[in-house]
Parts: structure tokens; sequence; C-alpha cells
């Protein structure tokens, strides 16, 4: 049985860009609330988050972005950072603490206190790029996470894995040129954001260390499935990571209102099933998972759910 931890803290809730944004602290009451409906919560091991200093999110966003989300973070109202995003009062200290909750979560592995941590963090991260705030997201915490493991715990070989609908941009930016991260993505496409084609691979020394398997709608739990056995299985066995995160977004789901995927929660518990099956060979089941997406609030904290039995059951 996996020992597995969850990392959350109200501090998340405090972020809110309005009544009717899919990115609401809805989204985190309602997974909060489905595990302790079903008791998934009373199996987990509860991790204390903490603020992210600058010197560890500095190894990824410029310290000019950085200072100027300080700067222009509002004491009333609302500013708009992209048409998506906009910061509340509330907003960058739950950046702060996104960011800080994912690297309690990697100490908590690290340390040989559980073999995977779940991070219930908001707002999510994976489109937030090296100077820019776009598509929900502020701080990119996978990315402050894998950076963090490699500069602390001096890790070579950080394998991510992003499962959400949208490309993971700002990730795969934050690393195209790094042969030491290998970041995976099956995403809608065409979809926002735009980017993530097969041609994508990675640049100089990075060349072939990102890998996008781009998907028509539609798609459903037998073809991701057959990517992840067929496509991410073997790169990973050559890549032999010494830590897998996932960027676990849950808006491939059927029910989700921004895409047009159709994965199930059976399908999500499948793919952690394969993913740690790669960490098992590998990293001693060493998995660390932050959630992206998912806008069903349902479908959400259902599918969360799934992941997380099949990190305990694993």
């Amino acid at each position: 049985m996996g020992r597995t931890g969850l990392v959350y803290h109200p501090a998340y809730l405090e972020h809110d860009m309005g009544s009717g944004h899919p990115e609401s602290p809805e989204r985190l009451r309602a997974i909060l609330r489905q595990l302790e409906q079903t008791g998934t919560a009373s199996r987990l091991v509860r991790i204390e988050a903490r603020e992210a200093e600058d010197e560890w999110i500095t190894h990824v966003h410029s310290p000019d972005y950085v200072a100027a989300l300080a700067r222009h973070a509002p004491t009333v109202g609302r500013i708009s950072l992209d048409p998506d995003t906009s910061m509340s009062p509330g907003s960058l200290k739950a950046a702060y603490w996104a960011a800080g909750g994912v690297l309690a979560g990697a100490d908590a592995i690290m340390n040989g206190q559980l073999d995977h941590v779940f991070c219930a963090v908001r707002p999510p991260g994976h489109h937030a790029e090296a100077g820019r705030a776009m598509g929900f997201c502020f701080f990119n915490n996978v990315a402050i996470a894998a950076r963090y493991l490699q500069k602390k715990y001096c890790l070579k070989r950080v394998l991510i894995v992003d499962w959400d609908v949208h490309h993971g941009n700002g990730t795969q930016h934050s690393f195209e040129d790094d042969p030491s991260i290998f970041f995976f993505s099956t995403h809608q496409f065409p979809h926002y954001p735009g980017s993530g084609r097969t041609t994508e691979k990675g640049t100089g020394s990075g060349q072939g260390y990102t890998l996008n398997v781009p998907m028509e709608s539609g798609g459903g739990d037998d073809e991701y499935r057959m990517i992840f056995e067929t496509v991410l299985v073997p790169v990973a066995d050559e890549f032999k990571p010494e830590f897998v995160i996932i960027s676990a977004g849950f808006d491939a789901h059927h029910e989700d209102p921004l895409a047009s995927m159709a994965l199930t929660e059976s399908g999500y518990a499948a793919l952690t099933q394969i993913v740690v099956s790669i960490a098992k060979r590998h990293c001693g089941a060493r998995i660390l998972s932050s959630l992206e997406g998912g806008y069903n609030l349902r479908a959400l904290g259902a599918s969360v759910d799934a992941h997380l039995t099949a990190l305990l059951d694993a």
C-alpha cells in the first residue's frame, strides 16, 4: 500500500477571480468534500504547507516578474493580468502558499515520510511562464518543484507528466533546453494555449527531452491508456527518472465545460497506475502530484478521489 499525503491550506481559498470564473475556491471545497464523504481523507497523511521563498521561485521566474506581482497586488478589488487571469487581495498570498505547498510535498517524499503526495493547491501553475501570468496561473508550481528537487536534493533526472487537457506551455518553456528534466504532455489540440505540437521537442541540449502528444477532441480512457503505455512508458524507462511529478489537471473529463475530451474517473485511476509503475521501477515510487485544471465540481472531486485511491492502493 502506498504512503500518500495531502497538501492543503486555507490560503488557497483567498484567491478569488470573481463570480462565475471557472477557477474558483469551490474547486478545492468540492475535492475536500468528496474525500471526506468517501473516507479517502482518513487514509491520507496531512502535510503542512508553507510559503515559498523567492529564492526558489526565481529559479523559474524572473525576479522582475516576481517583483511586479508584488507591486501590482491589489488591496481591494481586482486587477487583470491577462484576459483569463486576475488578482484579488488574497491572490498573491495564495500563489506563494501554493508553490510552497508543493515544495513541502517534495520534502515529505524526499525525507522518506511518504511515497507520494497530492497537492490540492490553487492557483494552478503550468501556464505561467518566466515573466508572465496566464491561463489562471501565477507561479509554475511543478516547475519550481522540479528545480527545487535538483538544487536542494541534487537529483539529476526529473520526469514531469502533464495530463491536463491544456498544454503546459510554461513548464515546457522552463525546461525546453534542459536534458535533465523530461516533459511529457497529452492535451487536446487545437486548443488553448495553442502550443504543444509534436514538432516541439526541445531545443539545444534539451532536444528530445520534450514529448508532446496532441489529441483530437473526444479521446477517452482507451486512447489515453494506449498513449501512456506505448509512448510514455518506453521513454520514461529510457530516461530513468529519479523523481516523477504530475501536473494533475482533471479537465479532460467528459463532463468538463472547458474542453471536449472523454476521460472518466476510471481513466484517471488507470493513468495513475501507469505512472506509479514507472516510479516504482526507477525512483522508489516517488510521485509528487499537483492540481492544475478541472472545472466540473462533481467530476473534479470524483477524479481526484480516484487518483488518490490509485496512489493509496499502489
